[in-house]
């Protein structure tokens, strides 16, 4: 359960609008967003990989491309995979070895996105 004691946080925000927002879009721009939506479903399905490892490159990848939506996502993503708080926080870490302070400073995106599912 998320501390009520703390400030609402971009993470609590995002996965109280993101829904919405995308819906809104895909009204807008029909085409565009079926086609996304039939790739990243064709592509985030076990394969080679599982869809939890799948999860957590993604999750690696937008926290190096500086990316909150995509952390976000990603970070929920994972654990609907069946990501740990841990697996999610490693690749934090992996993130911080490979780049350093540009990596460093998207830990509290995903720290924020735990918390604010409520994943212990």
């Amino acid at each position: 359960m998320p501390d009520e004691t703390q400030p609402r946080t971009e993470a609590a925000h995002f996965y109280e609008t993101w829904r919405g927002r995308i819906k809104h879009m895909r009204k807008a721009m029909p085409e565009t967003g079926g086609a996304f939506g039939q790739l990243h479903q064709a592509l985030m399905t076990d394969g080679a990989l599982s869809v939890r490892e799948k999860e957590l490159i993604a999750l690696g990848i937008g926290m190096a491309i500086h990316c909150d939506k995509c952390i976000y996502s990603h970070v929920e993503a994972g654990v609907r995979a069946g990501a740990t708080r841990a697996q999610l926080l490693e690749v934090g870490a992996v993130v911080v070895a490979m780049q350093g302070g540009p990596g460093y400073v998207e830990l509290p995106a995903l720290v924020e996105a735990l918390d604010a599912l409520g994943v212990a």
